[in-house]
């Protein structure tokens, strides 16, 4: 991962502890931590966990991020791909910013969390992703690590060709159903079905090599 990455990673996680601090003294005792399917609140943590979480969370991840390549072992090696890496890291960061920021913000509230604006979130997430995964080579703790694509380099290449439209489509897709106001059944519908489609892709292609072969 570049400087530049791991750079923004830092000040992402900076600010979800920034924005922590700033409304920690407008909320409640016991902060809203949990919602249903319809956004009404059915979990809370009290302070100051309830307002930490998400930023403590945020750190763990950037420092996984950044430990992950120097774990992966050789004939794997992650440095091919350290631009799509960083990009993702950011993203992953980013959205947990944007959730604690929604969060946060329902709870000086009304305290009702918008399923709406998560799933955008999500199918944002899913497509900036989807975004990289061409380029994300044979590795062990990023893109579709089934049997069939860490057996074979070409059936890792095709079968995330194919995923990085299908991921971009779906999270696409996801962010209009969010704003159409469309049903919650709908968008995790796309979002399950969608890593469905490389996953078997991979074995049909593993298949064709091998009886090829």
């Amino acid at each position: 991962m570049s400087r530049s990455f791991r750079i923004l990673g830092f000040l992402l996680v900076l600010a979800g502890f920034a924005y922590a601090t700033f409304v920690s003294s407008t909320l409640p005792d016991r902060v809203p931590s949990h919602w249903d399917a319809s956004g009404r609140v059915n979990g809370t943590l009290p302070k100051p966990w309830g307002v930490i979480v998400v930023p403590l969370v945020m750190a763990a991840l950037w420092l996984l991020f950044l430990v992950l390549p120097r774990m992966s072992p050789r004939g794997f090696e992650m440095g091919p791909f350290s631009q799509a890496w960083g990009v993702i890291t950011v993203a992953v960061l980013a959205f947990l910013l944007y959730i604690e920021v929604l969060a946060l913000s329902a709870a000086r509230g009304t305290a009702t969390m918008s399923i709406g604006a998560i799933f955008g979130g999500v199918g944002a997430l899913f497509a900036v992703i989807g975004s990289v995964l061409g380029k994300v080579t044979r590795n062990f703790f990023a893109g579709i690590r089934t049997p069939w694509t860490l057996a074979s380099e070409e059936v890792w290449n095709r079968t995330h060709r194919l995923a990085s439209k299908v991921f971009v489509a779906a999270g696409l897709m996801v962010v209009a159903a969010a704003l159409l106001g469309l049903s919650w059944g709908t968008m995790i519908a796309v979002l399950v079905f969608a890593p469905l489609i490389p996953i078997v892709y991979s074995y049909v292609i593993y298949r064709r090599i091998e009886r090829r072969a």
